[in-house]
Protein backbone atom coordinates (compact mmCIF):
# COMPACT_ATOMS: atom_id res chain seq x y z
CA UNK A 1 0.00 0.00 0.00
CA UNK A 2 1.52 3.29 -1.05
CA UNK A 3 0.66 6.68 -0.40
CA UNK A 4 -1.99 8.38 -3.17
CA UNK A 5 -2.49 12.50 -3.40
CA UNK A 6 -5.48 14.01 -4.89
CA UNK A 7 -5.86 17.05 -6.68
CA UNK A 8 -8.78 18.69 -8.47
CA UNK A 9 -7.60 21.25 -11.32
CA UNK A 10 -10.62 23.66 -12.40
CA UNK A 11 -8.79 24.43 -15.82
CA UNK A 12 -6.99 22.82 -18.46
CA UNK A 13 -4.08 24.65 -17.89
CA UNK A 14 -4.00 23.71 -13.71
CA UNK A 15 -4.28 20.12 -15.07
CA UNK A 16 -1.17 20.20 -17.59
CA UNK A 17 1.26 22.05 -14.76
CA UNK A 18 0.08 19.32 -12.29
CA UNK A 19 1.35 16.57 -14.86
CA UNK A 20 4.19 18.65 -15.61
CA UNK A 21 5.02 18.70 -12.06
CA UNK A 22 4.89 15.23 -11.22
CA UNK A 23 5.73 13.54 -14.81
CA UNK A 24 4.86 9.80 -15.12
CA UNK A 25 3.66 9.54 -11.20
CA UNK A 26 0.26 11.53 -12.10
CA UNK A 27 -2.74 10.14 -14.16
CA UNK A 28 -5.76 12.08 -14.89
CA UNK A 29 -9.07 10.49 -13.08
CA UNK A 30 -12.00 10.37 -15.24
CA UNK A 31 -14.70 7.61 -14.46
CA UNK A 32 -11.50 5.43 -12.56
CA UNK A 33 -13.34 2.18 -13.92
CA UNK A 34 -9.76 0.91 -14.97
CA UNK A 35 -7.35 3.67 -13.32
CA UNK A 36 -8.18 2.53 -9.96
CA UNK A 37 -7.87 -1.24 -10.63
CA UNK A 38 -5.13 -0.93 -12.51
CA UNK A 39 -3.14 1.09 -9.45
CA UNK A 40 -4.54 -1.64 -6.69
CA UNK A 41 -3.30 -3.90 -8.54
CA UNK A 42 -0.20 -2.78 -8.85
CA UNK A 43 -0.53 -2.64 -12.79
CA UNK A 44 0.02 1.21 -13.04
CA UNK A 45 2.42 2.98 -10.70
CA UNK A 46 0.53 6.01 -9.81
CA UNK A 47 1.02 8.51 -7.10
CA UNK A 48 -1.16 11.46 -8.08
CA UNK A 49 -4.71 11.06 -9.49
CA UNK A 50 -5.79 14.25 -11.34
CA UNK A 51 -9.51 14.72 -11.23
CA UNK A 52 -10.85 15.74 -14.49
CA UNK A 53 -13.80 16.20 -13.02
CA UNK A 54 -14.12 19.86 -12.01
CA UNK A 55 -12.84 20.88 -15.44
CA UNK A 56 -15.59 22.14 -17.47
CA UNK A 57 -13.82 21.58 -21.29
CA UNK A 58 -13.99 17.82 -19.88
CA UNK A 59 -16.77 17.43 -18.95
CA UNK A 60 -19.32 19.35 -21.48
CA UNK A 61 -21.01 17.30 -24.91
CA UNK A 62 -22.03 19.46 -26.97
CA UNK A 63 -23.25 19.84 -30.68
CA UNK A 64 -21.88 22.47 -32.57
CA UNK A 65 -23.15 25.20 -34.78
CA UNK A 66 -21.91 23.18 -37.59
CA UNK A 67 -23.58 20.51 -36.68
CA UNK A 68 -20.13 18.41 -35.28
CA UNK A 69 -20.37 17.34 -31.47
CA UNK A 70 -17.45 18.12 -29.22
CA UNK A 71 -17.23 15.37 -26.22
CA UNK A 72 -15.05 16.01 -23.31
CA UNK A 73 -12.69 13.02 -21.93
CA UNK A 74 -14.55 13.33 -18.86
CA UNK A 75 -18.27 12.74 -20.13
CA UNK A 76 -19.56 9.56 -18.67
CA UNK A 77 -21.24 6.57 -21.29
CA UNK A 78 -24.83 7.60 -19.66
CA UNK A 79 -24.94 11.15 -20.85
CA UNK A 80 -24.24 10.30 -24.49
CA UNK A 81 -27.00 7.60 -24.51
CA UNK A 82 -29.33 10.04 -23.33
CA UNK A 83 -28.85 12.88 -25.13
CA UNK A 84 -31.21 12.61 -28.48
CA UNK A 85 -29.01 14.39 -30.72
CA UNK A 86 -25.78 12.82 -30.14
CA UNK A 87 -27.78 9.33 -30.68
CA UNK A 88 -29.25 10.52 -33.66
CA UNK A 89 -25.76 11.76 -35.38
CA UNK A 90 -23.10 9.24 -33.64
CA UNK A 91 -25.25 5.45 -33.71
CA UNK A 92 -22.47 3.33 -33.30
CA UNK A 93 -20.90 5.21 -30.28
CA UNK A 94 -24.05 4.53 -28.62
CA UNK A 95 -23.71 1.23 -29.44
CA UNK A 96 -20.58 1.06 -27.43
CA UNK A 97 -21.47 3.32 -24.83
CA UNK A 98 -24.81 0.88 -24.08
CA UNK A 99 -22.88 -2.68 -23.83
CA UNK A 100 -19.79 -1.12 -21.67
CA UNK A 101 -20.06 -3.23 -18.25
CA UNK A 102 -23.32 -2.24 -16.25
CA UNK A 103 -25.27 0.44 -15.81
CA UNK A 104 -23.73 1.82 -12.62
CA UNK A 105 -20.12 1.56 -14.49
CA UNK A 106 -22.23 3.59 -17.78
CA UNK A 107 -22.36 6.06 -14.93
CA UNK A 108 -18.89 6.27 -14.37
CA UNK A 109 -17.02 5.58 -17.46
CA UNK A 110 -15.59 7.97 -19.92
CA UNK A 111 -15.25 7.66 -23.99
CA UNK A 112 -12.43 9.66 -23.17
CA UNK A 113 -10.94 7.29 -20.27
CA UNK A 114 -11.32 4.23 -22.66
CA UNK A 115 -9.41 5.94 -25.38
CA UNK A 116 -6.87 6.98 -22.95
CA UNK A 117 -6.36 3.34 -21.64
CA UNK A 118 -5.66 2.37 -24.83
CA UNK A 119 -6.78 -1.30 -24.66
CA UNK A 120 -6.49 -3.10 -27.73
CA UNK A 121 -10.20 -4.10 -27.04
CA UNK A 122 -11.41 -0.99 -25.74
CA UNK A 123 -15.05 -0.86 -27.50
CA UNK A 124 -15.57 2.44 -27.85
CA UNK A 125 -12.28 3.17 -29.83
CA UNK A 126 -13.76 1.63 -33.24
CA UNK A 127 -16.73 3.64 -33.05
CA UNK A 128 -14.80 7.05 -32.37
CA UNK A 129 -12.56 5.63 -35.56
CA UNK A 130 -15.36 5.22 -38.26
CA UNK A 131 -17.17 8.18 -37.26
CA UNK A 132 -13.97 10.00 -38.26
CA UNK A 133 -13.39 11.16 -34.53
CA UNK A 134 -10.32 13.81 -33.35
CA UNK A 135 -8.35 14.12 -30.49
CA UNK A 136 -7.71 17.32 -28.84
CA UNK A 137 -4.67 17.62 -26.57
CA UNK A 138 -3.15 20.08 -24.48
CA UNK A 139 0.08 19.73 -22.75
CA UNK A 140 3.31 21.70 -21.70
CA UNK A 141 3.71 22.61 -25.16
CA UNK A 142 0.45 24.13 -26.48
CA UNK A 143 -2.36 22.02 -27.80
CA UNK A 144 -2.09 19.56 -30.81
CA UNK A 145 -4.67 17.51 -32.51
CA UNK A 146 -4.38 13.86 -33.96
CA UNK A 147 -7.03 11.52 -35.81
CA UNK A 148 -8.17 8.71 -33.15
CA UNK A 149 -6.84 6.16 -35.18
CA UNK A 150 -3.19 6.95 -34.52
CA UNK A 151 -3.54 7.96 -31.28
CA UNK A 152 -2.99 3.93 -29.40
CA UNK A 153 0.65 3.12 -30.05
CA UNK A 154 0.27 -0.53 -28.57
CA UNK A 155 -1.51 -2.01 -25.64
CA UNK A 156 -2.10 0.01 -23.01
CA UNK A 157 0.32 2.78 -24.63
CA UNK A 158 -0.95 5.91 -27.07
CA UNK A 159 0.40 9.50 -28.16
CA UNK A 160 0.33 11.64 -24.81
CA UNK A 161 3.69 12.49 -23.39
CA UNK A 162 3.62 13.03 -19.57
CA UNK A 163 2.52 16.58 -19.41
CA UNK A 164 0.11 15.76 -22.11
CA UNK A 165 -4.33 15.27 -21.33
CA UNK A 166 -6.70 14.37 -23.91
CA UNK A 167 -9.18 17.24 -23.22
CA UNK A 168 -11.85 16.58 -25.66
CA UNK A 169 -13.10 14.28 -28.75
CA UNK A 170 -14.65 16.10 -32.05
CA UNK A 171 -17.27 14.23 -34.37
CA UNK A 172 -17.89 15.84 -37.56
CA UNK A 173 -21.12 16.18 -38.38
CA UNK A 174 -22.25 12.76 -40.50
CA UNK A 175 -23.11 13.17 -44.10
CA UNK A 176 -26.96 13.01 -45.23
CA UNK A 177 -27.47 9.00 -45.71
CA UNK A 178 -25.34 8.13 -43.23
CA UNK A 179 -25.53 5.44 -40.33
CA UNK A 180 -23.26 3.56 -38.25
CA UNK A 181 -22.86 0.24 -36.39
CA UNK A 182 -20.80 -1.09 -33.41
CA UNK A 183 -21.03 -4.63 -31.97
CA UNK A 184 -18.70 -7.50 -30.11
CA UNK A 185 -18.82 -10.94 -29.21
CA UNK A 186 -17.87 -11.86 -25.75
CA UNK A 187 -17.35 -15.18 -24.96
CA UNK A 188 -19.63 -15.12 -22.12
CA UNK A 189 -21.37 -12.62 -20.35
CA UNK A 190 -19.68 -12.82 -17.06
CA UNK A 191 -16.76 -11.53 -19.30
CA UNK A 192 -17.22 -8.15 -20.54
CA UNK A 193 -14.24 -7.94 -22.79
CA UNK A 194 -14.92 -8.40 -26.61
CA UNK A 195 -12.99 -11.09 -28.30
CA UNK A 196 -13.47 -9.46 -31.46
CA UNK A 197 -15.28 -5.72 -31.94
CA UNK A 198 -16.16 -3.88 -35.41
CA UNK A 199 -17.51 -0.69 -36.34
CA UNK A 200 -18.94 0.42 -39.88
CA UNK A 201 -19.71 4.15 -40.88
CA UNK A 202 -21.55 4.32 -44.38
CA UNK A 203 -22.96 7.20 -46.27
CA UNK A 204 -25.80 5.89 -49.00
CA UNK A 205 -26.98 7.98 -52.71
CA UNK A 206 -29.88 5.51 -53.12
CA UNK A 207 -28.06 2.51 -52.54
CA UNK A 208 -24.83 3.02 -53.60
CA UNK A 209 -22.27 3.53 -50.89
CA UNK A 210 -20.39 6.84 -51.49
CA UNK A 211 -18.38 6.80 -48.34
CA UNK A 212 -17.54 3.90 -45.57
CA UNK A 213 -15.27 3.34 -43.11
CA UNK A 214 -14.17 0.38 -40.91
CA UNK A 215 -12.48 -0.58 -37.71
CA UNK A 216 -12.51 -3.63 -35.93
CA UNK A 217 -10.85 -4.29 -32.19
CA UNK A 218 -9.29 -6.76 -29.79
CA UNK A 219 -7.46 -8.31 -33.14
CA UNK A 220 -4.12 -6.40 -32.94
CA UNK A 221 -1.72 -4.38 -30.66
CA UNK A 222 -4.07 -1.40 -31.23
CA UNK A 223 -8.35 -0.79 -32.62
CA UNK A 224 -7.23 -0.90 -36.59
CA UNK A 225 -8.59 1.48 -38.66
CA UNK A 226 -8.96 -0.58 -41.97
CA UNK A 227 -8.55 1.55 -44.16
CA UNK A 228 -8.78 -0.22 -47.83
CA UNK A 229 -12.21 -1.99 -46.55
CA UNK A 230 -14.11 1.22 -46.65
CA UNK A 231 -12.62 1.98 -50.09
CA UNK A 232 -13.76 -1.00 -51.14
CA UNK A 233 -16.96 -0.09 -50.34
CA UNK A 234 -16.90 3.02 -52.49
CA UNK A 235 -18.94 3.11 -55.56
CA UNK A 236 -20.22 0.01 -54.71
CA UNK A 237 -23.84 -1.34 -54.53
CA UNK A 238 -24.61 -1.46 -50.57
CA UNK A 239 -25.62 -5.67 -50.02
CA UNK A 240 -24.19 -8.46 -49.11
CA UNK A 241 -21.28 -8.64 -51.91
CA UNK A 242 -19.62 -5.63 -50.67
CA UNK A 243 -19.67 -6.55 -47.49
CA UNK A 244 -18.14 -10.25 -48.11
CA UNK A 245 -15.46 -8.17 -50.13
CA UNK A 246 -14.64 -5.82 -47.34
CA UNK A 247 -15.05 -8.43 -44.64
CA UNK A 248 -12.21 -10.59 -46.35
CA UNK A 249 -9.88 -7.22 -46.30
CA UNK A 250 -10.77 -6.42 -42.35
CA UNK A 251 -9.97 -10.17 -41.53
CA UNK A 252 -6.80 -10.34 -43.76
CA UNK A 253 -5.86 -6.70 -41.40
CA UNK A 254 -6.62 -8.92 -38.42
CA UNK A 255 -3.30 -9.87 -36.34
CA UNK A 256 -5.07 -11.66 -33.29
CA UNK A 257 -2.97 -13.52 -30.56
CA UNK A 258 -4.34 -16.32 -28.84
CA UNK A 259 -5.56 -15.86 -24.63
CA UNK A 260 -7.79 -16.63 -22.67
CA UNK A 261 -11.14 -15.31 -24.82
CA UNK A 262 -10.17 -17.04 -27.64
CA UNK A 263 -7.69 -18.42 -30.34
CA UNK A 264 -6.46 -16.69 -33.97
CA UNK A 265 -8.31 -18.99 -35.73
CA UNK A 266 -11.99 -17.69 -34.14
CA UNK A 267 -10.49 -14.53 -33.76
CA UNK A 268 -10.03 -13.79 -37.35
CA UNK A 269 -13.35 -15.40 -38.16
CA UNK A 270 -15.14 -13.59 -35.83
CA UNK A 271 -13.21 -10.65 -38.02
CA UNK A 272 -14.88 -11.23 -41.19
CA UNK A 273 -18.47 -12.16 -39.60
CA UNK A 274 -18.81 -8.92 -37.34
CA UNK A 275 -17.61 -6.86 -40.38
CA UNK A 276 -20.48 -8.24 -42.30
CA UNK A 277 -22.69 -7.62 -39.55
CA UNK A 278 -21.72 -3.84 -38.78
CA UNK A 279 -21.78 -2.81 -42.07
CA UNK A 280 -25.31 -4.33 -42.50
CA UNK A 281 -26.19 -2.56 -39.57
CA UNK A 282 -24.94 0.37 -40.84
CA UNK A 283 -26.80 0.37 -43.57
CA UNK A 284 -29.69 -0.24 -42.31
CA UNK A 285 -29.57 2.74 -39.87
CA UNK A 286 -28.93 4.83 -43.36
CA UNK A 287 -31.89 3.68 -44.88
CA UNK A 288 -33.33 5.04 -41.58
CA UNK A 289 -34.41 1.35 -40.30
CA UNK A 290 -33.98 0.36 -36.45
CA UNK A 291 -30.99 -1.86 -34.90
CA UNK A 292 -31.08 -2.67 -31.85
CA UNK A 293 -27.77 -2.40 -29.55
CA UNK A 294 -25.79 -5.40 -28.25
CA UNK A 295 -23.64 -7.85 -28.46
Amino acid sequence: MHAISYAAPTTVADAVSILAEHGANARMLAGGTDLIVQVREKLRDTTVFVDAKHIPDLTQLTVNADGSATLGAAVPCHQIYGDDAIVAQYPALVDACRIIGSTGIQGRASVGGNLCNSGPAGDTIPPLIVHGAVANIAGANGERTLAVEDFCTGPSRNVLGDDELLVSLTLPKPADGSGSHYLRFIPRNEMDIAEVGAGAAVTLDGDTITAARVSIGAVAPTPLFVAAAGEALIGQTAGEAAYEVAANIARDAASPINDMRGTIAHRKHLSFVLTQRALRGAVARARGMEVGHGH
